[in-house]
C-alpha cells in the first residue's frame, strides 16, 4: 500500500502536473491509471533499476498494452545513438501518438525518456518516476530533457513537461551511498539561491538526511520541489530567472566533460562547482567568508567534494565554460551569490578573478 507524505503542483497552465512524494508510489496503480490516458504504455529504465522494481511497475500498470525499454546505465549512454533505442522499440510495437512513456530511474533515464516523448511522433505524454535523490528534487520537475554531446552536456534536447512526477521515497534505500550524496548536492543548492532557512535547515538536519531518516527525506524532497516548481512557474524556459538554478552547474558540467561523462557524478561535479561559484563571489566581495566557510562545511558534511579535480588546468576549465548554455553573445555568464539565499546570474564579474578561482581554488 503505498503512502502519500506530500503533494504540490507546478503551475504552468495547461501543461500544469503534480509532484507526489512518499513511500510504494512506483507501484500504486491508481496513479497511472489517472495520468496515463490511451492504451499503450512503454517503462523507459536502465539495467539498474529493471531488477529492482520495473516488474512491479508492469504490474501496476496491468490493463494496459505493455512494453518496456531497458537501457544501460549512466552518464556515458546518455548519447543520441542509445536513445535510438527506444525510437526503434516504440516503432517495432507501432505505437501510436496517444502512448505514454514512462521513465522509470534516475536523471539519464528521465532526460532521455522525457527527450523521446517530446520527439516521438511530434511528442507524446509522459511520466517521471524518479528513483534517485538526484533526480527526485531536481531533473524530474521542471521539463528539461535531452542527452549529451562529447563537446558538451546537454546540449541537445527540449523543453518538454511530464503529465506526473512520482517520487517514491522508498527507492532511495537501494541507492550506495555515493549516488545518495550526489544527489544531496541539489538539495543544498535550493537553499543557497533562494531558501536561507532551508539551508539553515540542512546545516540542523544533514545527518539525519545522511542517516535516510524518512521524514526528513520526504521534507528535504518536498521542500526542494516547491523551490524549483517556484522557479520554473516563473521562467519554464530559462529566458532569465531559471538559469539560477545552475548554480556550480556551469563549472560543474565543465569538469564532467572534460573527466569523460561517468567519472565525476554530476552531484559531486556540481557541488565542487558551487564551491568554486562560491569562491569566486567571495573574491568580488560579495559572500563574506563566514558564508563561504558554512558552503564548504556542508558541502563536506554531504560527502562530497570541495574542489575540482587537479587534472583540469584553468586554460582547460575556460575552453569547456565557453561551450554552455549561458553564454550569451560569446559572454560567459554565471551564477554567483551575493549571501546564502540569495543569487543573481552576471556577465558583470572580473575575469581576472575568474582566473583566480581557477588558478588557485582548492589546489
Amino acid at each position: 500500500m503505498s503512502k502519500c507524505e506530500s503533494s504540490l503542483d507546478v503551475d504552468l497552465g495547461d501543461r500544469s502536473y503534480p509532484i507526489f512524494i512518499g513511500e510504494g508510489l512506483h507501484a500504486d496503480a491508481a496513479y497511472y491509471r489517472k495520468y496515463a490516458p490511451g492504451t499503450q504504455v512503454m517503462v523507459v529504465t536502465n539495467e539498474t533499476v529493471a531488477p529492482l522494481y520495473l516488474d512491479k511497475t508492469l504490474q501496476a500498470l496491468a490493463g494496459y498494452e505493455l512494453r518496456s525499454c531497458i537501457l544501460p546505465d549512466g552518464e556515458a549512454f546518455k548519447t543520441l545513438d542509445v536513445l535510438n533505442q527506444v525510437y526503434t522499440a516504440l516503432l517495432e510495437a507501432r505505437f501510436t501518438r496517444k502512448c505514454t512513456l514512462v521513465a522509470l530511474g534516475g536523471g539519464v533515464i528521465g532526460d532521455m525518456t522525457g527527450f523521446a516523448a517530446a520527439t516521438y511522433q511530434r511528442g507524446v505524454h509522459f511520466i517521471q518516476v524518479p528513483t534517485t535523490l538526484l533526480s527526485q528534487v531536481d531533473s524530474s520537475v521542471g521539463g528539461k530533457t535531452g542527452v549529451n554531446h562529447r563537446l558538451g552536456k546537454n546540449m541537445i534536447g527540449a523543453f518538454y513537461q511530464p503529465r506526473l512526477v512520482l517520487a517514491d521515497t522508498a527507492t532511495l534505500n537501494t541507492l550506495d551511498e555515493r549516488q545518495f550524496s550526489s544527489g544531496l548536492a541539489e538539495v543544498i543548492k535550493y537553499g543557497l539561491i533562494v531558501d536561507a532557512e532551508f539551508f539553515d535547515w540542512l546545516e540542523e538536519k544533514m545527518d539525519a538526511l545522511l542517516a535516510r531518516d524518512p521524514r526528513c527525506l520526504a521534507y528535504a524532497i518536498q521542500r526542494s520541489c516547491r523551490c524549483k516548481a517556484d522557479v520554473v512557474e516563473a521562467d519554464e524556459k530559462e529566458a532569465g530567472q531559471r538559469a539560477l538554478l545552475n548554480l556550480g552547474h556551469t563549472f560543474g558540467h565543465a569538469i564532467e566533460t572534460g573527466m569523460g561523462y561517468g567519472e565525476w557524478l554530476h552531484g559531486e561535479a556540481v557541488a565542487a562547482g558551487m564551491c568554486m561559484a562560491a569562491d569566486l563571489s567571495r573574491r568580488l566581495g560579495w559572500l563574506s567568508s563566514e558564508a563561504f566557510e558554512r558552503i564548504r562545511a556542508l558541502i563536506e558534511r554531504a560527502r562530497l567534494p570541495t574542489a575540482p579535480p587537479a587534472e583540469l588546468s584553468s586554460d582547460r576549465f575556460l575552453e569547456l565554460m565557453a561551450v554552455d548554455k549561458k553564454v550569451l553573445d560569446g559572454r560567459l555568464r554565471l551564477v554567483l551569490l551575493k549571501e546564502i539565499g540569495q543569487s543573481l546570474v552576471t556577465e558583470a564579474f572580473e575575469h581576472g578573478k575568474l582566473k583566480e578561482t581557477l588558478t588557485r581554488y582548492g589546489r
